[in-house]
């Protein structure tokens, strides 16, 4: 696992990746004690507006930013969408009045539907051999985790010494820093092709690529499940431990701490999995397994009462661990699913149809939480997750995994796609410019 660090362009962009993290981790905790600040006890509406225009922007504008920015050098885009983050950071501690929270916020998050899928699409590039790159997805969804755990560490003892402004000035620092591990880092060139069409087709190819692609249209119900169980974690995690346990602060934390562990744990270890057995095979068990847990967790809250303490935690550690465990492969999938031109495209378009299953979710943990009861939410999105399950089975059949035999009748023999193979030859199904319909043996 740590091997892959021994490549100085991958180290440098991790790098930059987790003091990214750990500026928006500080940025988390300082928006919501300004939040405070201005609103008082309307802080909970001004914080879920500002979520709200992340996820809105994430899913409506991030496919049209990237098909502005495909055309610009990969390191330019990275270190503008880090210093725009950072200018944003160094606003918030003079913000005054509520509306300029929402200014500032969709103008940070709008950065961030730039840094990331751009970010994301990168990797193959720097990491070419699957086996690498996989661990570097697995570092990568730990790196989310631990510093889930770290910025409220960090935060708390920045807060205990001072105002909660300084921790904008962190927020600065940790994107500056990313700006400047970008610079340094050496990154591949950039494969052309797709930058050169028109606008309104480069907007909307990530997504007829990707849903025109069967292990991408599975991974999108997949991804459904994975919103459904971090959506009722993160939105009803606090009532369940606060009412219906009456637990502490430290309490919440240590709820949290569990689903952390358990997700950290399944990134560490997902590697390992896909050594030996394909993407297909270990995910859609995962997705069926953490359905029915759900359902099975609510079923037995509905017929007696929610678990002791310590039973809570370990569910809460499964739930994180399977969470974990469908959303790391899903680099791989759209990897296989493109060519190097059209892989910020497709990253585009998971990010943007992952957020909106996220933005159906979260509400839906919300409303169900207060109409139905937590165990009735449960049960509900437990549901919606084993339909999502059976969805991914038959939007993914199992015939479409691995390499694929067909012919090209049409190309030349020396042609690079055949690769000195002849007319007849496999590589897993995609659809580009030489496949405009799906591959069949």
């Amino acid at each position: 696992m740590i091997s892959i660090l021994r490549n100085p362009t991958y180290a440098k962009l991790l790098a930059a990746q987790v003091v990214a993290l750990v500026g928006t981790g500080l940025l988390t905790v300082a928006l919501g004690l300004l939040a405070f600040d201005l609103a008082g006890a309307n802080a909970g509406i001004v914080l879920g507006i500002a979520y709200t225009l992340k996820m809105v922007t994430y899913v409506g504008l991030s496919p049209l930013i990237q098909a502005l920015v495909v055309r610009l050098p990969r390191k330019g885009v990275l270190m503008s969408a880090d210093l725009v983050r950072a200018g944003v950071a160094l606003c918030l501690p003079f913000v005054t009045e509520v509306w300029q929270i929402y200014v500032l916020i969709f103008t940070l998050q709008t950065a961030s539907a730039v840094f990331t899928p751009t970010y994301q699409a990168l990797l193959p590039d720097v990491l070419p051999a699957e086996s690498e790159y996989t661990r570097a997805l697995a570092l990568s969804r730990a790196a989310y985790d631990i510093e889930n755990v770290t910025s409220p560490v960090i935060a708390g003892l920045l807060l205990s010494v001072t105002g909660y402004s300084v921790l904008f000035l962190g927020t600065v620092i940790g994107f500056a820093a990313s700006a400047a591990l970008v610079w340094i880092a050496a990154l591949p060139p950039q494969a052309r092709g797709a930058s050169e069409q028109p606008f309104l087709h480069r907007a909307s190819r990530g997504v007829r690529l990707y849903l025109a692609t069967p292990r991408l249209r599975g991974l999108l119900a997949l991804s459904f499940i994975v919103a459904a169980v971090s959506g009722f974690v993160i939105v009803n995690t606090v009532v369940l431990v606060r009412d219906l346990y009456s637990g502490s602060e430290t309490d919440l934390a240590w709820a949290v701490g569990a689903y952390g562990a358990g997700s950290l744990t399944a990134a560490l270890t997902v590697p390992m999995w896909l050594d030996r057995i394909d993407d297909r095979s270990l995910l859609m068990p995962l997705g069926v397994i953490l359905a029915v847990l759900m359902l099975g967790v609510a079923t037995f809250v509905a017929f007696g009462a929610w678990p002791q303490w310590a039973v809570f935690l370990l569910i809460w550690a499964v739930f994180g661990a399977l969470y974990s465990a469908l959303q790391t492969p899903s680099g791989r999938l759209i990897r296989r699913s493109a060519l190097p031109q059209d892989r910020p495209a497709l990253f585009t378009a998971q990010f943007a149809l992952s957020h909106a299953c996220w933005l159906v979710t979260y509400p839906l943990a919300g409303w169900a939480g207060v109409m139905l009861g937590q165990a009735g939410a449960l049960a509900l999105l437990g549901g919606l997750s084993l339909v999502a399950a059976g969805l991914a089975a038959f939007l993914w059949p199992r015939a479409q995994t691995g390499e694929v035999a067909h012919e090209h009748p049409e190309l030349p023999d020396d042609h690079p796609h055949l690769k000195g193979t002849g007319h007849i030859h496999a590589h897993p199904p995609r659809q580009d410019g030489l496949h405009r319909d799906w591959p069949r043996p």
